[in-house]
């Protein structure tokens, strides 16, 4: 099968482009495989971090793509679709994360649909932070899929919300098995400049307000010296109140790696951790869970979208009761508190490796291709 993927891919950073290699990849295993990419995802003033680009020292997968779309210039938009038409896939993969997408991938959808199968894969249909115009404009984008993949339920049903006729599978986000092996704790600890014998906790991934990194150093300000947090990931937002908060807590307790990740140094966050807590305020599904599953680090999340789905439900973790820093504090002194819980939650971690690979997901993906 000739297959077209519409994304983001390198030189682009994040969990997206990461998602997208993957896939590339293994589709590519069996089938013919191209990937359009974006000339430019966004003007530099709607940009909240530092750069959207790969850096020069980065490990990213460099997957060969054509740089075509541009979403902040309509003229591209035809200029993509002609690429792809005379390309002539069997079907066109689409990415879906926000609103913003929604005009220019939705004419390219539009213009593929009944020439090709088109497939959309939604990370949200909702975003985690809502604008009057996101409804509205997802419904047109959704208007030229032939049928959708969520990767969790929460997904599936805000999708069915909008479009209850539309076709769909759910498939769970597969691990990203692509950062390298666990190092040795102390390793891990003396590379990231910390201390031995403390109990970790790890926040990773960029810093947002729905993300609830506020929650946690609350939760954290009352816990013993026995703790210790580790932040990782690039700020989207003005960083003050978290310092305000730090301080609270404890400086010497709490160490910030305020950049971006990269590929080659994510092994080291993960290696050093005990445990991940993911304090959200809102969430569908989290690359983060797909991270910690590999590297076999058990989470704590808040009850909000498909975390108690994939994670609670899978018991690969804990899930608090509340999204209040009291109930996330209590998790934590619940989990350290016996290490039966830790051994329980890796093993089922290892159990649930097994089902979420990438092979398993691109052989769901073409069987529901085959259905529409």
């Amino acid at each position: 099968m000739r297959i077209a993927i519409l994304s983001c891919f390198y030189p682009y950073r994040g969990g997206i482009s990461q998602f997208n290699a993957c896939l590339f990849e293994e589709l590519g295993k069996t089938n013919v495989v191209k990937a359009f990419n974006f000339s430019r995802q966004y003007p530099g003033f709607l940009f909240p971090g530092r750069t959207q680009y790969v850096t020069e020292d980065d490990e990213a997968a460099k997957i060969e793509s054509t740089r075509i779309l541009d979403c902040a210039n309509p003229f591209t938009y035809r200029k993509t679709l002609q690429a792809i038409r005379e390309w002539q896939p069997d079907l066109l993969i689409v990415r879906y994360w926000m609103s913003w997408f929604a005009p220019s991938l939705g004419y390219v959808t539009r213009g593929m649909k009944g020439r090709c199968k088109v497939i959309s894969i939604l990370d949200n249909v909702v975003p985690h932070e809502p604008r009057f115009f996101d409804v509205p404009f997802t419904k047109y984008f959704l208007k030229g899929s032939d049928g959708c993949v969520t990767l969790c339920e929460a997904v599936a049903e805000d999708l069915r919300k909008l479009r209850p006729d539309i076709r769909y599978r759910v498939l769970p986000h597969p691990l990203y098995s692509h950062f390298g092996v666990k190092k040795e704790r102390e390793e891990a600890e003396d590379r990231l400049g910390l201390e031995h014998g403390k109990r970790n906790i790890l926040f990773f991934g960029l810093i947002r307000a729905y993300k609830g990194l506020d929650i946690l150093l609350e939760a954290f300000a009352g816990l013993g010296d026995e703790y210790r947090l580790i932040i990782a990931g690039e700020p989207y937002e003005p960083f003050d109140t978290y310092d305000a908060l730090i301080s609270k807590a404890g400086k010497e307790r709490v160490h910030t790696y305020l950049h971006y990740i990269k590929d080659s140094e994510v092994a080291d966050y993960f290696s050093a951790a005990d445990v991940a807590v993911l304090p959200y305020r809102s969430a569908t599904q989290s690359g983060i869970s797909s991270v910690s599953y590999h590297f076999e680090v058990p989470m704590i999340v808040t009850d909000t979208g498909g975390l108690k789905e994939t994670i609670g439900d899978r018991m690969t973790g804990l899930v608090a009761e509340e999204i209040s820093p009291e109930a996330v504090r209590k998790e934590i002194e619940r989990y350290f508190s016996d290490p039966l819980i830790r051994e329980k939650c890796i093993d089922n971690i290892r159990k649930v490796k097994k089902e979420l690979s990438w092979e398993t997901f691109c052989s769901g993906l073409t069987e529901f291709c085959n259905t529409l």
